[in-house]
């Protein structure tokens, strides 16, 4: 049994919760703040360093969002998302579960730029992440049927998903701990002194704060190049101006502290916070960066709560050949190549603003 088991190095994230035993917040999730995963500072850092040295590995191959563009596919990726957000009110499961499958749709999508994708792919491979991740994630599954149940064109036989699943899984490297920038949520709050003095109740309502930003920066196509725990660090950021604006110079020095510890640079991170600030002021702002005018919301005629009739997709019609299927191959050499471009993005962004 050993030989089937992966190398790989992973920690649970913010605390999971049994959602059918404790009670809800605003946002569909009790953040158990009082039985924390990180219990001495050494847990915290220990973490944070695998978070760091793994987070370049969880994230998209480079050109991701220009591919994105070229092939009109931002539009189809912002609707993606939205249906896993939404998935996960409906079936009633965990934050870390969607921003797993969140990152292991964009993942696969960009491993696969050479091909055309049409929208019934696009939903396949919707389903079949947030199978896998859920079986990553939760301790009881939702099944196939109900995944499936709404808000898609195209409704799929179980065997196709799974097919889908074992090529998503091959094309991942078997590798599913992803570092989101979800990961970081409780790790950074406990970085905050102030916070320290919050009763339990005060702190999920930061946390939840800071959830929501993250799952708005996720529908963005111009966050998707940032580092993980740089967009964590901007969600912290703005939430902290939310909750305690008498505090702002406490919060930049704060902030400032973290961008130290994790080795990262300002303009990176005031960049990052710029766009999610945009996103609280233009609430249009993640369809208007897609390119679209209109967003992707049913107008309020009584017509469009009448179901629609899902074209049915046979098994039998399904060739999964055009993915490619070398994912798995070179992670180290990938790596590498991620981190060079990360580093030669920040390079040319100074430049430029040096310029103008």
């Amino acid at each position: 049994m050993d030989s089937l088991l992966c190398d790989e190095v992973w920690l649970s994230s913010p605390a999971t919760p049994d959602h059918h035993n404790q009670p809800r917040y605003s946002h569909g999730e009790n953040y158990a703040a009082a039985s924390s995963f990180y219990t001495t500072k050494e847990d915290c850092e220990k973490a944070v360093s695998i978070y760091l040295e793994k987070e370049f590995t969880c994230m998209p191959e480079p050109g991701y969002v220009e591919h994105l563009r070229t092939k009109n596919l931002l539009f189809a990726r912002l609707r993606a998302i939205q249906w896993l957000i939404k998935s996960r009110e409906r079936l009633s499961l965990s934050f870390e579960t969607v921003f797993n499958a969140a990152n292991y749709l964009d993942r696969f999508m960009s491993m696969n730029q050479c091909h055309g994708w049409k929208c019934w792919m696009v939903e396949l491979l919707c389903v079949a992440c947030l199978s896998v991740a859920s079986k990553f994630t939760e301790t009881r599954t939702p099944c196939l049927h109900d995944i499936q149940m709404e808000d898609l064109d195209h409704s799929f036989q179980p065997i196709t998903i799974q097919r889908m699943e074992l090529v998503l899984l091959r094309a991942l490297g078997w590798r599913l701990g992803s570092t989101t920038a979800y990961s970081y949520v409780e790790l950074l709050m406990m970085e905050i002194d102030f916070l320290k003095s919050y009763s339990y109740l005060q702190k999920d309502l930061v946390a939840c704060r800071i959830t929501e930003l993250l799952l708005g920066a996720m529908q963005d196509c111009s966050m998707v190049g940032f580092r993980p725990s740089i967009t964590a660090i901007s969600a912290l950021w703005c939430s902290l101006e939310e909750f305690v604006p008498s505090k702002s110079d406490a919060h930049l020095a704060h902030i400032k502290g973290l961008l130290n510890a994790l080795d990262h640079k300002d303009d990176v991170v005031i960049k990052c916070h710029g766009i999610m600030e945009a996103q609280l002021i233009n609430p249009v702002y993640n369809l208007l960066a897609c390119g679209k005018k209109h967003s992707y919301c049913c107008p309020s005629s009584p017509v469009t709560v009448l179901p629609t009739e899902r074209i049915g997709i046979y098994d039998c019609d399904v060739d999964l050949s055009f993915f490619n299927d070398s994912g798995s191959n070179n992670k180290q050499e990938t790596s590498k190549k991620k981190r060079k471009w990360h580093e030669k993005s920040i390079k040319d962004d100074g430049f430029q603003k040096r310029i103008k």
